[in-house]
């Protein structure tokens, strides 16, 4: 080769390069607060960075979205974008943190070629992105979307793993560094929780899921995720009387409307507090579809599974029968609890809806609770609920309040609108309903808040599995994403080494005080009592708190947090503050400021007795006095120990 030519040559390649650079575009968006930096990088592949402060919180991830036989995020053509702010006060009717939440953000929208855009949020807490669709009329097929999650460093990851789509969504948590996951390592379910070597916490979900399937991740091995979901079922099989199979599947993800915007993924970054009071989910879920709510009513359950119908102190045989369940609401009644509900057993088989089991009459009880002002609830497998759609006017005109549908274990795009179809039946019959064996959270009870509230969490149902070194883990991660049925209350309370709980005779891990808090700490708009009402007659005096407990609150105030190890929090409903504090398998003290008061109270304080380490049913109560604004509690919690506390105003 010629010494020209080599220079030609040269002088080629040099420009090639230099057309690909200057081909590649990067947009900048800051949060309000200008602490959150996001970059999003058209050129070879559309991707997404993220920077807090001196962090990187996400290297260059790309994210694609495939239509069918295109592939979009694969050399994308920027037509142009839009620079929007958000600014309003969201006030969700169900409200579980917040009466009044604030919902701003600059926004960034892109729209490329082929009718595929892209929105992206900066708030001062976090980062939200979507995909939004023009493709023209009718329906397309998602074929796949895609985020390859690059992690800049190793971070501590906090995840429920799976091994397949088909799942209760109940796993313990396992907390592993990232670079120590493999790519043949099973999956996770969302929400996932990560830390970096900085102390900074990063919350990833995501929000406004409909006709869509739930998104979960799966490790590439080299330091990151990259996003799984599953196809979306064209045919299916009952299996037993809550099962199904899947018989045949689209090849897609989601089959849906051309036109339309997908869910948001999002980043909720910043400390402990942050992440456990972030609203994400609730302002990027939509807003409410019904035009009356004055129906919702939130409140507490007498539950009766847990304590295995165990009643004693009677003149009748206990078990599933009316003597027992009028027993139940003449319990609830005594404490003001809302509710009662008949779980599995009360229909002679779960798949007919409408053949009671002997001893049983469902119109009977809705009559008596009505003289009570106790409300009942059913439960249901969801296979029954599909397989008999009458049953929700029949049991809505006969005064039945609310419905519990259970073992649905997947989030595909069919079992995604199996929920909102049977939400909105239930919405137009005046109906509550709660999903168990459930995904998480992801707006659509936002938009139909007679979804009052979702399992899918390691609860107490689960007896000795349900630990308090697990559930502490809870604030921060499941329910900081919406509503939780936890299904709290034991009030023979254990530490775990001495949990021997039975069917008839449960026991639930953690002390009295921790069993109490756990109704401040922990959110739903249907808060289960779990325990026999016998034990709650009994132990009147705890009883009588965990009634008082609001299932939605004014204003929420993290008093001290710290993933893991504790948690603290002061909640407001009208002119009482209510305080909660839990932790794991370390005794803790803590320092709590009343600096949230705007006004002195009385503070009446449920303790860890001195030896609740050992014996978790030892509690103390206190009337502390009057306290304000410049109070400052010292407390000690043992292990698996708690704190609850009520503050009443001196002002009337």
């Amino acid at each position: 080769m010629t010494k020209m030519k080599r220079i030609i040559m040269t002088s080629v390649i040099a420009m090639l390069a230099t057309s690909g650079l200057m081909a590649e575009k990067s947009e900048t968006l800051l949060s309000p607060d200008g602490k959150i930096k996001v970059v999003i990088t058209v050129g070879e592949q559309l991707s997404l960075s993220i920077g807090y402060g001196q962090e990187q919180i996400l290297a260059a991830s790309p994210i694609s979205l495939r239509i069918g036989q295109e592939q979009f995020g694969k050399n994308p053509k920027l037509k142009g974008t839009t620079r929007t702010k958000v600014d309003e006060v969201v006030h969700p009717v169900v409200p579980l943190k917040q009466a009044e939440v604030p919902n701003r953000a600059n926004q960034l929208s892109m729209s490329f070629r082929g009718g595929v855009g892209l929105d992206l949020r900066a708030y001062d807490n976090g980062v939200a992105y979507r995909f939004t669709l023009n493709k023209g009329k009718g329906q397309v097929d998602v074929v796949g979307e895609g985020l390859e999650m690059n992690l800049p460093e190793s971070f501590t990851a906090h995840i429920s793993k799976t091994r397949g789509f088909n799942t209760s969504y109940e796993t313990p948590y396992t907390h592993i560094a990232t670079a120590e996951l493999k790519a043949s390592d099973e999956m996770t379910y969302l929400p996932v929780l990560f830390e970096t070597s900085d102390g900074t916490e990063i919350l990833f979900s995501e929000s406004d899921v409909r006709d869509y399937p739930h998104m979960f991740l799966a490790p590439t091995g080299q330091n990151g995720f990259s996003a799984r979901f599953p196809k979306s079922p064209e045919t299916w099989e009952p299996r037993g009387d809550r099962s199904w199979t899947v018989t045949k599947e689209l090849d897609c993800i989601a089959r849906t409307s051309a036109r339309r915007t997908l869910p948001w993924r999002f980043f909720v970054i910043g400390d402990d507090a942050a992440i456990a009071t972030s609203q994400m989910e609730v302002v990027l879920g939509g807003r409410c579809e019904l035009d009356d709510t004055s129906w919702i009513r939130p409140g507490k359950v007498c539950w009766d599974w847990w304590n295995h119908w165990t009643v004693w102190d009677v003149d009748f045989e206990t078990g599933i029968n009316n003597d027992t369940y009028k027993y139940i609401i003449d319990t609830a009644a005594k404490f003001g609890v809302e509710y009662v509900l008949l779980d599995e057993g009360w229909n002679k088989r779960v798949e007919d809806p409408f053949t009671y089991a002997d001893g049983i009459d469902v119109q009977e009880l809705v009559d008596y609770g009505r003289t009570k002002n106790v409300g009942i609830i059913l439960w249901l497998s969801w296979l029954t609920v599909e397989r008999h759609t009458d049953l929700i006017k029949h049991y809505a005109d006969m005064g039945v309040k609310g419905l519990k549908v259970d073992f649905m274990d997947h989030s595909d795009q069919w079992m995604v609108n199996f929920y909102e179809r049977v939400a909105r039946e239930c919405a137009a019959r005046h109906l509550l309903i709660d999903f168990h064996g459930s995904f998480k959270p992801s707006g659509m009870e936002q938009r139909l808040p007679n979804l009052i509230s979702y399992e899918g969490v390691r609860g107490l149902e689960h007896g000795g599995g349900c630990r308090p070194d697990n559930s502490i883990w809870l604030p921060f991660m499941r329910n900081a994403v919406g509503p939780m049925d936890f299904t709290p209350g034991s009030m023979q309370s254990s530490q775990p080494e001495d949990n021997r709980g039975t069917g008839s005779m449960p026991m639930g891990n953690g002390t009295r005080a921790y069993q109490m808090a756990l109704y401040v700490c922990f959110e739903s708009g249907l808060q289960m009592l779990a325990d026999s009402p016998t034990r709650y007659l009994r132990e009147a005096e705890c009883t009588e708190f965990i009634a008082q407990v609001p299932t939605t609150w004014d204003e929420t105030r993290v008093l001290a947090a710290r993933a893991g190890d504790y948690y603290a929090v002061a909640k407001r409903k009208g002119r009482k503050w209510f305080i909660g504090a839990i932790t794991g398998d370390k005794a803790q003290d803590l320092t709590l400021s009343f600096d949230f008061l705007s006004k002195p109270g009385q503070l009446t304080e449920y303790l860890d007795g001195r030896n609740a380490h050992r014996i978790a049913v030892d509690y103390k109560k206190v009337n502390a006095g009057t306290v304000d604004a410049g109070t400052k509690r010292n407390i000690y919690l043992v292990r698996n120990g708690g704190y609850a506390a009520v503050i009443e105003s001196d002002e009337q």
